[in-house]
């Protein structure tokens, strides 16, 4: 099958992609012939140790890394040919991400951080569909909108993570380890979230995460270890 071809079964794909980097006088291999694809509304977990190229990937797919070889694309377009401005529009037109940290505006309260979202939206072209308040109500958090982030939890903090990503009314969303500094009651309550929004919004999901059974959650499971998929299917 010919990318071109593939392309229109994928919302985001890469095409035999490899990203290598210097370090000291030796170089080191993030990925190495990587073929993988996200299509519209699926859940997709990459499973691995540190170092195994999931968040490689995943900074692949949404445009914040251009591969050494091979080919990423965004709805059939050549994302990984487009200069950095290019790739930022890009990603400002369909994609958000959510990190382990919630890397809020400190100086910002709750409803700054999901407002200042929707106006960069706003910004690029986009239809915001959902002021901050609404936004906030969906994670459970209009009680905290005055709050600064200091002032709230960690797993509060990811919800407004949430909240903010969705102010980009995302079709795909990218979450790298979002539990991974939770307890398991906090991790679980915000996993619970996220697929209850991922049904509602429809946006398609890709997750890293090193723990099987968060990875296990979603539709497909990719297994990657020392740059390579290993595996990849259902649960």
């Amino acid at each position: 099958m010919s990318v071109a071809t593939s392309a229109i079964v994928d919302l985001c794909a890469c095409r035999g992609v490899a990203v290598t980097y210097a370090s000291g006088e030796s170089e080191v291999r993030a990925l190495e012939g990587v073929d993988f694809g996200i299509a519209l509304q699926e859940t997709v977990s990459l499973q691995g140790p540190s170092g195994s190229g999931k968040t490689t990937l995943l900074h692949l797919l949404g445009g914040l890394l251009v591969p050494t070889a091979g080919e990423v694309l965004w709805k059939g377009q050549a994302l990984s040919s487009l200069d950095a401005a290019a790739r930022g529009r890009t990603r400002a037109g369909g994609i958000a991400y959510v990190l382990q940290g919630s890397n809020l505006l400190p100086t910002f309260s709750v409803i700054e951080n999901v407002a200042f979202a929707a106006w960069v939206a706003a910004r690029a072209g986009l239809a915001v569909r959902h002021d901050a308040t609404e936004l906030l109500r969906l994670v459970g958090l209009e009680g905290k909108a005055a709050a600064l982030p200091s002032e709230i939890s960690g797993g509060e903090a990811q919800r407004v993570a949430l909240a903010r990503a969705l102010a980009q009314s995302p079709e795909l969303l990218l979450c790298d380890e979002p539990t991974g500094h939770l307890d398991s009651d906090t991790a679980t309550r915000v996993l619970d979230l996220l697929e209850a929004l991922q049904e509602r919004f429809g946006f398609a999901l890709a997750i890293a995460t090193h723990d099987r059974g968060v990875a296990a959650r979603w539709q497909r499971q990719a297994r990657l270890a020392d740059g390579r998929i290993l595996a990849a299917g259902a649960p």
